[in-house]
């Protein structure tokens, strides 16, 4: 089956590939578009002006529109998928630290970078650990603009070869 094929090409990392200290610039990059702020925004029934009343953010510190804050988190914590986590992680344990020292504009385009703070064997579950990863998100100024503190629960490397070869179902 075809999709079978590409998951295991895609796999993420294993815990016990991840190094502490360990660095990764995501290839991923989105240039913001209004669409995305008024979609998200909408979807999350978040009416604050300060994302959909160009007149009322004119006004506002900022001038303009800002990109919703929770749209920005995501985006960022999602970048590092297809490198670092497809098919491995599974599940979030939780967030910490969420900061958004500069705010996002639509037309900004953003690009993440990650580093892996700590792991430890999982207490629990023998198949897995659990990894802190410090997400960051720039636009293209290199300016940063958000920065998270993630939790998440990582698959150990199967000991089945060829559920290796297919990742994580």
């Amino acid at each position: 089956m075809t999709m079978q094929a590409t998951q295991a090409t895609m796999r993420g990392l294993y815990f016990e590939e991840f190094e502490v200290g360990a660095e990764y610039r995501h290839a991923l990059t989105r240039t913001i578009t209004e669409m995305d702020n008024v979609m998200f925004t909408s979807l999350t029934m978040n009416l604050q002006p300060l994302h959909l009343d160009e007149e009322f953010a004119k006004e506002s510190v900022h001038g303009a529109r800002v990109l919703n804050s929770l749209f920005t988190v995501a985006l960022i914590g999602a970048f590092h998928v297809p490198e670092l986590t497809m098919g491995t992680t599974l599940g979030n344990l939780g967030y910490e630290k969420i900061e958004f020292p500069h705010p996002v504009f639509h037309g900004d385009t953003l690009r993440a970078e990650t580093t892996v703070l700590d792991k430890r064997e999982s207490r629990s579950r023998d198949d897995s650990g659990i990894v802190w990863f410090e997400h960051r998100g720039y636009n293209q100024d290199d300016v940063l603009i958000c920065r998270c503190h993630r939790i998440g629960l990582m698959a150990k490397k199967p000991t089945d070869p060829e559920q290796s070869k297919e990742g994580v179902r």
